[in-house]
């Protein structure tokens, strides 16, 4: 027998600013990175580092999810945990479809007013526009992708197994990281993934490896990152995480300073080359550790400018991550089109991408501002029973009339 605590689903949970912060920088990131030789884009994290904004969004979901749903599913509700979580794989995957749809109709209407086919292939849309019926079934499905879209049906995975994932969290935490850490190794070893399309082709995020980095930060959303805290902050873990992040850097710049590249060892390339993102490579991986290790070391929770005027404007995009999402793959098409038929001058660049971030800030705004608009609609039900109070009201004042006399 489950015993339920009432506790469990309304305890409040204090939001950690930190974690809209750097969700809100990740979807910066991803906006400037889907700008093609964009100069602003060398702000981004991948420049200098084996991760990117990939990694960050995937830990913080998973984060969230043991943090939030966690205490829920220890409390004996299992199944309201589960209602919550698939709703908000439904919504995404409507948003998904939404933006496929209307995504492919910008690079369409782009390609034939400027009479330039390099869109459609480019963007990976020629198909489509050739067999729209096949094709839209295909993304229905969630096997036919365009460019930069591919990272939505990664999260509406990782999100309808989250509560199957927490449940097992919840009750045998280190085994069920252990298992997690055994299915990626083999769908390394066996190039398990997920078919697309065309046929022979995968998903570009494996949803097999890809869960490692998920359930690692879901683990540790449920308090057991608290049991290592003395060893992964200790000065030794701190200065092996500075080593790597430096090393790190060392190897990007090699990608950009071909000087530097010649001198890299050749055992070394053997070493370390592919670093492949599709089925997220321990480097990738060891380096955001190794990030998040400092990130949390300098920035507190209780950090007073995460809830000052500066910040606040790419705080309020973290917490509208999936509309701001949305939002950002079109304004970085926009972006694009705007730089090839017109001009690629570095202001030109500078402009594009700071009107694009100011308008994926106005967006959040005015989503923040809806929310705090009262909610007027109320359930039948309520309705009926407030009718059935006012009809009895009468009835029960002359009964006690007497009596207050």
């Amino acid at each position: 027998m489950i015993t339920r605590d009432q506790s469990a689903l309304l305890a409040p949970v204090e939001r950690d600013l930190r974690l809209d912060l750097f969700r809100g920088i990740g979807l910066w990131m991803i906006f400037l990175d889907h700008i093609p030789h964009d100069v602003v884009a060398w702000l981004t994290l991948r420049n200098y580092g084996f991760s990117d904004a990939a990694e960050f969004f995937v830990f913080i979901s998973g984060y969230l999810v043991g943090w939030i749903y966690g205490p829920i599913v220890a409390g004996g509700w299992f199944l309201a945990a589960l209602k919550r979580l698939w709703r908000r794989a439904v919504e995404m995957y409507v948003a998904h479809i939404m933006l496929f749809l209307l995504f492919t109709a910008q690079i369409a209407r782009t390609a034939r007013r400027f009479d330039n086919p390099m869109y459609e292939h480019e963007f990976n849309v020629f198909n489509f526009l050739s067999h729209p019926d096949e094709l839209i079934g295909q993304a229905i499905l969630l096997k036919y992708k365009p460019v930069n879209l591919d990272v939505l049906p990664l999260y509406i995975t990782l999100v309808l197994a989250s509560p199957f994932i927490v449940w097992c969290l919840v009750r045998r935490p280190n085994l069920t990281l252990a298992a997690s850490v055994v299915l990626y190794v083999l769908a390394r070893w066996f190039d398990w993934n997920v078919a697309s399309y065309p046929p022979g082709t995968h998903w570009y995020f494996n949803p097999f490896c890809w869960q490692l980095m998920f359930v690692f930060a879901a683990w540790c959303g449920i308090g057991q990152i608290a049991k290592i805290a003395r060893w992964a902050w200790s000065k030794a873990a701190m200065a092996l995480a500075a080593a790597w992040l430096a090393f790190a850097l060392l190897i990007v710049m090699t990608w950009h300073v071909p000087a530097l590249d010649a001198l890299t060892p050749k055992w070394m390339i053997k070493a370390i080359y592919p670093i492949d993102k599709t089925d997220l490579d321990m480097l990738r991986f060891t380096h955001f550790l190794a990030l998040a290790i400092w990130v949390t070391h300098l920035i507190s929770r209780k950090w007073r400018t995460l809830h000052g005027a500066w910040l606040r404007p790419v705080i309020l995009c973290g917490q509208h991550s999936l509309p701001i999402f949305c939002l950002g793959v079109f304004l970085s098409f926009s972006a694009h089109w705007i730089l090839t038929q017109y001009t690629k001058g570095v202001w030109e660049q500078l402009a594009v991408s700071v009107v694009g971030i100011v308008i994926m800030i106005a967006a959040a705004w005015l989503l923040d501002r809806t929310e705090r608009v009262p909610n007027l609609f109320v359930k039948v039900t309520e309705i009926e029973e407030a009718d059935t109070v006012l009809e009895s009201a009468p009835a029960d004042r002359s009964a006690v009339a007497p009596a207050g006399r």
